[in-house]
C-alpha cells in the first residue's frame, strides 16, 4: 500500500534534542519529505528512544519506518493544521495533552484491543483512541543543605503560600510542566489552578527546562523545584554534577504534585498504512518495545503489563498518583491561564 496523500512542503520543526535536554526549547529547523511506502511516525518522544524502537520494529516486521521529530504542543497543532492531508500514520508524544489535542479534533482512529490489552489496568483513556507508551512522575527536587525533609511542603499546592516566595522554581514554558498543570486543572478546577499559577508568576523562579530547574536547586539558587523524576535519576546514574546536593520528595496521597504524566501513542484516522500503524503501537506497548524503553536509560516508567521499569525507581503503585481522566487534560487551557496570569 502506498501513500496517496500529497507530500507536505518542508515545515519548520525543532531539530532532534539530546536526550538529556528534552523539553528545553527548539534547537533549529530541518526539512522533512515523507518517503513512499514507509510508515510515518511523528514523534515528540525522546528521539533516540523512538528511533531505536522503530529500527527494531522494522527489523522484526520488515515494515520500513521514518521518524519525524518535534515537540509536543507544536507537533500536535501541526497535525491538526494538516488534518486529513497529514502524512503521519502514528503520533507519539511525551505528554498526553498533545495527543488529546488531536483527539478532540476527531483525527485519531481507535487503537486495536491487542495494543491496549498490553497496558496496565487504569492507564488507558476511556476513549480508547490512544495508548499509553511510557510514564513519568511529578516530583519535588530539594537541596539537602538548604532544607530538611521535615520542612518540605506536604502538598504541591502549599507552594502558593507567600512563605515560599523566592524559594522554589519550575519551568512553566515547557510541555512537561504544562501537563502537570493540566492535571491540576482537571482535578482542582480553574479557580484553584489559576491561584496557584498566579503564585508561581509572582513568587517562583522561572527556569528554561527541568534540567535547569534541577541544577538551580543543586547550586542552591532555590531550596526546591518542581520537575519530572527521570531527569534526576539519569543524572544520578551518571556523573551527578547536576544533582549531587539534592534528593527527591514524592508527595503521594493523590496530591496534584503526585501527578503521573503518560506518553501517548495514536494512529491517525487518515493513515494510508493503518494496519502497519496498529502493529507499531502493538510493538511499542508489548514486551520488546517496553524493554527497549527501559534499556534506553531514559529512566521513564514502563507501562506494559508485566514490564519492569529500572530497579532504581519506586514502583508506579507507590506513587499514589491522583486519578485523572487523561482524555480531559487540556494544555491549551493551561497556556491560556498562564498567559492571563503573566507567566507566558
Amino acid at each position: 500500500m502506498t501513500h496517496t496523500r500529497r507530500p507536505m512542503l518542508a515545515i519548520a520543526l525543532a531539530l532532534p534534542l539530546a536526550l538529556a535536554a528534552c523539553s528545553g526549547g527548539q534547537a533549529g529547523e530541518e526539512a522533512y519529505a515523507p518517503q513512499p511506502d514507509t510508515l510515518q511516525i511523528y514523534s515528540a518522544q525522546h528521539i533516540e528512544v523512538t528511533k531505536a524502537v522503530a529500527a527494531e520494529f522494522t527489523e522484526e516486521t520488515g515494515i520500513p519506518t521514518q521518524v519525524r521529530d518535534g515537540q509536543d504542543s507544536s507537533m500536535g497543532h501541526m497535525i491538526v493544521k494538516e488534518g486529513n492531508s497529514s502524512p503521519a500514520d502514528v503520533f507519539l508524544t511525551e505528554n498526553s495533552p498533545a495527543m488529546t489535542l488531536v483527539e478532540r479534533e476527531g483525527l485519531l482512529a481507535p487503537v486495536d484491543a491487542t495494543a491496549l490489552d498490553q497496558v496496565r489496568d487504569g492507564l488507558a483513556p476511556s476513549s480508547r483512541l490512544w495508548a499509553p507508551i511510557a510514564a513519568r512522575s511529578t516530583v519535588l527536587v530539594y537541596n539537602k543543605d538548604l532544607i530538611s525533609e521535615q520542612d518540605l511542603p506536604s502538598s504541591m499546592m502549599e507552594l502558593a503560600d507567600p512563605k515560599w516566595s523566592g524559594k522554589w522554581g519550575a519551568a512553566p514554558g515547557g510541555a512537561d510542566f504544562q501537563a502537570i498543570a493540566a492535571g491540576m486543572l482537571a482535578e482542582r478546577g480553574e479557580s484553584e489552578t489559576r491561584a496557584w499559577l498566579q503564585a508561581l508568576a509572582d513568587n517562583a523562579e522561572v527556569y528554561q527546562n527541568n534540567i535547569a530547574t534541577m541544577k538551580a536547586v543543586n547550586a542552591g539558587q532555590v531550596p526546591v523545584g518542581i520537575m519530572y523524576h527521570y531527569y534526576w535519576y539519569r543524572d544520578q546514574a551518571g556523573d551527578r554534577q547536576g544533582s549531587a546536593n539534592t534528593a527527591l520528595h514524592y508527595f503521594g496521597g493523590e496530591d496534584p504534585g503526585a501527578f503521573v504524566s503518560l506518553s501517548a501513542g495514536g494512529v491517525l484516522a487518515s493513515s494510508d498504512m493503518p494496519e502497519q500503524a496498529q502493529r507499531f503501537l502493538e510493538y511499542v506497548t508489548g514486551p520488546k518495545g517496553q524493554r527497549a524503553l527501559v534499556d534506553s536509560g531514559s529512566m521513564e516508567y514502563a507501562v506494559g503489563t508485566g514490564a519492569n521499569s529500572d530497579p532504581a525507581l519506586p514502583s508506579l503503585e507507590e506513587l499514589e498518583a491522583p486519578a485523572v481522566e487523561v482524555s480531559s487534560l487540556n494544555s491549551d487551557q493551561v497556556i491560556a491561564l498562564m498567559t492571563d496570569v503573566g507567566i507566558l
